[in-house]
């Protein structure tokens, strides 16, 4: 059998070769539950495992991004963004010589709580439940509880405080007064904003919802024209500044945060509030909200709610669907209110999405 050799190797090599500001595997806080360590990898290296085999993890695959069930094949869905996010971000931590086993490990499970249809999911869930509904801590509540039937994945503190602290909605886009453990949770931060901003933007251009003419002139001049050029002007300038700080933060210059912050702020008005995007939005809502109200009607009648309730004894009704539908896929959802709630003429095929009926 092998010893733990090869993990202390590791564990070695990153005291030897990361920055003085990285988190390092063998000074870990460690899990909420205490485990022998692996052979092998670190244990930032088995938290990255653990979200890739998590059944939340291949879920991601069909949750929508911003525009609700596109035609073309080419718009991101929410594991897409995942990987741009944890692309850009083990870059940025790379050149910051951070720990990329750690930042790569958040990244991949920062969206694991996102609801389908988007924001309009969280939306709903928030006007729903009486303590209200944020993904970033519905994605904790996934890891720590929800996956693995009740026992969840056991991360450590790193990564779970990574993944809490990585939503900022339309806040400070860089950490202020309260930050999180890691300078690699904040390289997550940056990077999700980095990735969804841009993609975003290729996504509506796609759709016809603007053209690369309507974006800000300073975001034009500053930060460049093209998806990669944006991309590559933020990411260096990210590691730049920081390197050139040589603090414990990480930064961004003045003029670069403007522009980033301004296509932010774009994006809200012309694309997230946009009539167009609303009108779709409302229909999702809709359908998770009918779905919601369905289910706490006949919740002694659904075998998966009287399981889950015997797992969950401390969790309230409301809390329970919520976790259920936010762990939806939109497809799923559909089926769902397809099932529930239109009519079923007989002897007829009708497709739906890709789902096709046989009635």
């Amino acid at each position: 059998m092998l010893n733990d050799s090869i993990r202390k190797e590791k564990e070695d090599l990153e005291e030897k070769l990361l920055s003085p500001f990285a988190a390092k595997a063998k000074y870990s806080k460690g899990r909420l539950r205490p485990e022998e360590e692996c052979e092998i990898r670190t244990c930032f290296e088995r938290d990255r495992d653990r979200i890739i085999h998590s059944k939340a993890f291949r879920r991601l695959k069909h949750k929508t991004q911003v525009f609700l069930a596109p035609k073309g094949d080419h718009y991101r869905t929410r594991l897409t963004h995942t990987l741009e996010v944890s692309q850009i971000a083990r870059t940025i931590a790379k050149a910051l010589k951070l720990n990329e086993d750690l930042t790569e490990a958040i990244a991949l499970g920062h969206d694991l709580g996102h609801t389908p249809f988007g924001h309009a999911g969280e939306e709903v869930l928030n006007e729903l439940l009486p303590e209200g509904f944020r993904h970033n801590e519905q994605s904790l509540r996934v890891v720590d509880l929800l996956e693995k039937d009740g026992k969840g994945l056991n991360l450590t503190l790193e990564v779970r405080d990574g993944i809490l602290n990585h939503s900022k909605g339309k806040g400070p886009i860089l950490f202020e007064k309260e930050r999180p453990l890691t300078l690699e949770a904040e390289v997550v931060r940056i990077s999700d904003i980095i990735a969804y901003v841009n993609h975003d933007v290729d996504d509506a251009i796609r759709a016809g919802l603007i053209t690369i003419d309507d974006l800000p002139s300073l975001v034009k001049k500053k930060l460049g024209l093209s998806h990669s050029e944006r991309i590559n002007n933020l990411v260096k300038n990210v590691i730049l500044t920081t390197k050139s700080a040589n603090k414990n933060a990480i930064l961004m210059d003045e003029k670069c945060l403007e522009a980033l912050t301004l296509l932010r702020d774009f994006l809200f008005e012309k694309i997230y509030f946009s009539p167009v995007v609303r009108k779709e939005f409302e229909k999702a809502k809709k359908i998770l909200s009918s779905l919601f109200e369905f289910y706490y009607k006949n919740f002694e009648k659904i075998e998966y709610f009287q399981k889950a309730s015997q797992i969950f004894t401390n969790a309230s009704k409301e809390r329970i669907i919520a976790d259920y539908i936010s762990g939806m896929t939109d497809r799923f959802a559909l089926y769902q209110y397809f099932e529930f709630f239109i009519p079923k003429p007989v002897g007829i095929n009708f497709e739906i999405g890709s789902f096709l009926y046989e009635i």
